[in-house]
């Protein structure tokens, strides 16, 4: 970015929808994690805040299709070219890897996601063989719910550990760096050029994300009752 502080501006690139998302979902890894570990009644927790990041993952796919412009899956998904080029430092007019996410975000974030996607699944149908069973585990086998159980009390929970570590260590060298990525996702806001295009971040645009997640809500208390 060749422009001087000058003629840098704030831009807003995270809508409050998405980084109140980003920050949810991130307490409630830790929840989920501290939960899993301590085991024994605290599971019950562990499965109210496996069915909030439920809906939380629900609630980012769409908003990843109809969310600010910088919020939005179609922003940050690079085609392999792209992304060798920003390996290569090879930077064009348009890329805008100092916005948003760039290749390199966009893999930690769809990693995430996706693992995440998998864990929630797999808890679904989970059982402990004890006294905890996830709300979908009655419509599998004994088998099935068995294999569930190892993935996600095995490799899934490790899988997950290691990108937050990921996450924080990349978090941490950006900063040493001189570029926080904390601060914009906190405040909404990065200097950027006029030229950039800025996130809606509209009272309309929160309500749609109101009722979008209200939904997803539904749909996970909708779940859990499948398992009464």
């Amino acid at each position: 970015m060749s422009e001087t502080l000058s003629e840098l501006r704030p831009v807003r690139v995270w809508d409050l929808p998405t980084r109140l998302f980003h920050w949810t979902l991130a307490l409630a890894v830790v929840g989920l994690v501290i939960t899993g570990k301590i085991g024994g009644n605290a599971l019950v927790w562990h499965m109210r805040i496996g069915l909030t990041v439920l809906a939380l993952l629900v609630f980012r796919l769409l908003w990843g299709l109809v969310g600010g412009h910088w919020s939005r899956f179609a922003r940050f998904v690079y085609a392999p070219a792209t992304t060798l080029r920003y390996l290569r430092g090879e930077h064009r007019d348009g890329d805008h890897f100092e916005v948003g996410h760039n290749p390199l975000g966009a893999f930690s974030v769809f990693a995430m996601l996706g693992i995440l996607v998998v864990q929630v699944s797999t808890g679904l149908f989970a059982d402990d063989e004890i006294a905890t069973t996830g709300p979908l585990n009655r419509f599998v086998d004994t088998a099935t719910g068995l294999a569930a159980t190892s993935w996600h009390k095995g490799p899934g929970q490790w899988i997950i550990i290691g990108l937050v570590l990921l996450h924080v260590g990349a978090i941490i060298v950006y900063r040493l760096r001189g570029t926080s990525l904390v601060a914009p996702m906190w405040r909404g806001d990065k200097l950027l050029p006029a030229s950039v295009p800025p996130s809606q971040d509209s009272l309309r645009q929160r309500v749609l994300a109101l009722v979008l997640f209200a939904c997803c809500a539904a749909l996970s208390i909708g779940i859990a009752r499948l398992g009464g």
